[in-house]
């Protein structure tokens, strides 16, 4: 039990390890998609091709002075992207490993509980703060992150439906012979745009609408508090894309071409944050309460009949045989 228990921890600590080494190159990435898609040069000076920038920037963060201010609760303030980023990396035990290293029947439920989570941080940090600004922008993202996940949570419970289990392995069973983005289409879609706003992207990046609010529920942090808030932030992206990939692209994990498609989606964020407006505030609103919202709820309705439709036809025909 001792040596099955270490080899777990060992294989978690190497999954954070490489997640941060895969955020640091997704920062990259998206600063040299947005510089090509802005026709401007993008990070190319450090080493070859600017490999080494991310790294050159953490240590740049690090080394910076960390500011409290005056007025702020020390403990909340100092503890809330502690929080935020130990949520962010603890969401990834979820991956459906096939050697059941921290496979479990309840993941998607982990996820939601996770992703619920997350939304105390972010109030926490802007409230601690003790600053106008601060707290501004975290209602606003408190606002739209409760908003979007009730659409999110209904549009997961109809795969969950179709699927009858919260295991993330079944999910690759289920679609071996067919993906589910070509059977549910606009559903897909808007789990897609709702997994952009729960992550505050653009055109959902009303938490840190640097035009109206000095960046947001983050404007008092600096040095390591602002870098942990980044990379959980970014951490949340990769996971996002990964779930995306899992749900409705195939859960072909141990496939090239499987990692092919999370690249892409992840590049999909960064395009989409290079290209779209941001949101009017009402607008957002409008868009997860009357459009998501019933959408998900129909799809859901949808689901539950289909299954009932099929199981008593089975039984049926049991019966008839």
């Amino acid at each position: 039990m001792f040596y099955d228990l270490l080899i777990s921890l060992i294989n978690f600590l190497l999954l954070i390890i490489l997640v941060l080494v895969g955020v640091a190159f997704f920062t990259l990435l998206e600063r040299s998609v947005l510089s090509y898609i802005q026709i401007r040069s993008g990070p190319n000076k450090v080493s070859f091709l600017g490999i080494f920038q991310p790294f050159s920037d953490a240590i740049k963060l690090f080394s910076k002075e960390n500011i409290f201010p005056n007025l702020s609760n020390f403990f909340p303030f100092y503890f809330a992207p502690i929080f935020n980023l130990f949520l962010s990396l603890i969401i990834w035990i979820v991956i459906p490993y096939f050697s059941n290293m921290f496979s479990y029947s309840l993941g998607l439920i982990f996820f939601l509980c996770c992703a619920s989570l997350n939304v105390y941080s972010i109030m926490i940090a802007g409230w601690s703060s003790n600053s106008n600004y601060s707290l501004l922008g975290s209602l606003r993202s408190i606002a739209q992150t409760i908003s979007y996940e009730v659409s999110l949570f209904l549009i997961m419970l109809s795969f969950i439906i179709m699927v009858g289990s919260y295991c993330l392995i079944d999910f690759y069973f289920f679609q071996y012979f067919g993906w589910y983005i070509l059977m549910f289409f606009p559903l897909c879609l808007c789990l897609f745009s709702s997994f952009l706003a729960d992550t505050n992207r653009t055109p959902f990046d009303f938490s840190e609408g640097e035009s109206e609010l000095v960046s947001g529920f983050n404007v008092e942090y600096s040095s390591g508090g602002f870098i942990l808030i980044f990379l959980s932030e970014y951490s949340m992206i990769l996971f996002m894309s990964l779930l995306s990939c899992i749900i409705f692209l195939g859960c072909d994990l141990y496939s090239i071409f499987f990692f092919v498609k999370m690249i892409f989606l992840s590049f999909i964020f960064i395009w989409i944050r290079g290209t779209f407006p941001r949101f009017r505030y009402d607008k957002l609103m409008y868009l997860a309460w009357k459009c998501y919202l019933p959408l998900s709820l129909n799809y859901l309705i949808f689901f539950i009949c289909f299954k009932l439709f099929i199981f008593s036809l089975l039984i049926y025909c049991i019966n008839f045989s």
